[in-house]
């Protein structure tokens, strides 16, 4: 085990240290498209039912209109969080009549991308600056990826936990800036690793080939059934350039060495210009199709599998919120749906990431740079094509290493921060997680990937029938379920309240949209200001 790991863990381990880890928060943001019962996307708007989709806490929407996006409250109980995640589960479906939610991260059978209505938020300015930051989604990149689903899974230690690190590492003060600083280092550490959730996790190996469009891919794929595309060795097609992907972006250097780097590379993001992006219109004269020509619109355009967040306040950018408040907790996002559970994600995850989450933090981190990253990126590649490839290689500090030679060293020491979690918990639930994941190693076809894969292939079926058949499943267990921690009432009350917030920050607009967005895009990150 590295020396650095292991005393860490010998420290934290020590009587008067060992429970301020425990409480770890955690929060789910889980996207999962509506779909008609023979499996085509539902043509229906959002809703009225689940209330509004711009002020409901739990409820919204992302690109699309029947792209639905789930948020549960933050909590420290893996358990309660799975719970709340099913009860909105349960209510949404019991108001969308024969409509199903689709179980899988890759898109359903759109015929074309026209099908794919761009979510709406009402008449308030703020309201028309999330639409019209869609429209220039659609017009950059399409709608066909923008269909795509995940799991986003946030994350932040126990406020108690800081001044005993503190203490550990030596340092002056277990302040906001110490705080940042640690988080910083735990992300550096995930870039790193990031192709180990995706080897894990990953569960996207095939699509349905009405996904390209007719167009040519420069993927050698597969087919099995009467139009499913496959890899044989793909973890998550999700996280290729097949998904989310900005050609412009190649050129940014967006770090994390440092709060103050990490912001100052992606203002410069939302600031510069694109040759690219100059012919799309972006002002009232020429009609809105983009909120600038930026090489991002905003912050949130940025692709990234980790990001590091600060609850931003109403009409406030996040960078702002960032440099003004600090690190406040981190955003997973490499997560495929995971379709072998209901609501898209299991406990045993939750529980692994909680464990490799620790080990990003407590191993050490030196600055990771662009160039540094560029690999790391290269290696997250390499896996989501390839990465049940028993002889795949990635690059570890410059030399060439087997991916399950380095993975094996990394779950040794995955399991020490197991067996530290354990003890501070109670039980040993953490560490039993990490042999269940470790037989993944032993054997690719174990992975989510090589599940799904192995499945459509034993039968011969499509992706997209036996989506629809998990999706007809899942409906009737959470139609069925009782709620566990929020009611029927609760919920409607939400929809209502919301619908009514909606109106009030409709009524509530003093200014033009022109001037909301001028006012919007002002502000500049309080720790560039002096530049």
């Amino acid at each position: 085990m590295n020396p650095i790991l292991k005393q860490r863990l010998a420290d934290l381990s020590a009587a008067e240290h060992v429970s301020s880890i425990v409480g770890i928060r955690r929060g789910l943001e889980r996207e999962c498209l509506r779909i008609q019962s023979n499996g085509t996307l539902a043509p229906t708007s959002h809703a009225n039912a689940l209330g509004s989709a711009l002020t409901h806490p739990m409820i919204t929407t992302d690109f699309s209109e029947s792209l639905l996006e789930f948020i549960t409250p933050v909590d420290t109980d893996i358990n309660t969080t799975l719970a709340q995640l099913a009860d909105i589960h349960t209510f949404t479906l019991r108001q969308l009549g024969d409509e199903r939610l689709w179980p899988v991260s890759m898109p359903c059978y759109i015929s074309h991308q026209d099908e794919i209505e761009l979510a709406q938020y009402g008449s308030s300015n703020v309201g028309r600056m999330k639409t019209l930051y869609r429209q220039g989604l659609k017009n950059r990149y399409g709608s066909m990826m923008q269909a795509i689903s995940g799991v986003h899974f946030n994350f932040s230690f126990p406020a108690g936990f800081w001044p005993h690190y503190r203490q550990v590492l030596g340092a002056v003060a277990a302040d906001q800036a110490f705080i940042s600083e640690q988080y910083l280092a735990l992300v550096r550490n995930y870039k790193r690793l990031a192709w180990l959730i995706v080897y894990l996790f990953g569960a996207s190996p095939a699509l349905c080939r009405s996904f390209l469009q007719g167009n040519e891919s420069r993927y050698a794929f597969q087919e099995t059934g009467k139009g499913t595309l496959y890899l044989p060795y793909a973890t998550s097609l999700r996280m290729s350039d097949l998904g989310y992907t900005n050609s412009a972006q190649s050129s940014l250097k967006v770090t994390y060495n440092s709060l103050d780097e990490y912001i100052a590379g992606l203002h410069q993001a939302i600031t510069t210009p694109s040759a690219e992006y100059q012919q799309i219109p972006c002002d009232a004269s020429a009609g809105y199709q983009q909120l600038n020509s930026n090489i991002l619109q905003i912050e949130n355009e940025f692709y990234s599998t980790i990001r590091p967040k600060r609850t931003a306040e109403s009409g406030e950018r996040p960078t702002c919120a960032l440099a003004a408040r600090g690190v406040e907790y981190i955003e997973v996002r490499a997560l495929d749906v995971n379709p072998f559970s209901a609501v898209g994600i299991s406990a045993d995850q939750m529980r692994f990431l909680d464990v490799f989450l620790c080990y990003c933090l407590l191993s050490d981190s030196p600055d990771l740079s662009h160039e540094e990253q560029l690999i790391t990126e290269q290696n997250l590649r390499k896996v989501v094509t390839d990465g049940r490839k028993q002889t795949l290689d990635l690059i570890d500090s410059g030399q060439p290493r087997l991916m399950l030679d380095w993975a094996e060293s990394v779950f040794d020491e995955l399991m020490a921060v197991a067996g530290w979690l354990d003890q501070a918990y109670g039980g040993d639930h953490y560490q039993a997680t990490i042999k269940q994941f470790y037989i993944c190693l032993l054997d690719p076809a174990q992975t989510f990937s090589g599940q799904l894969l192995n499945t459509l292939l034993s039968s011969q079926q499509d992706n997209g029938p036996y989506a629809l058949k998990l999706s007809e499943r899942y409906r009737d267990e959470l139609t069925q379920r009782d709620y566990q921690c929020f009611s029927e009432q609760d919920f409607l009350d939400m929809a209502k309240q919301s619908l009514l917030q909606q109106q009030a920050v409709e009524a509530g607009d003093t200014v033009s949209f022109d001037a909301y967005l001028q006012d919007y895009f002002a502000p500049k990150p309080c720790s560039l200001e002096s530049e």
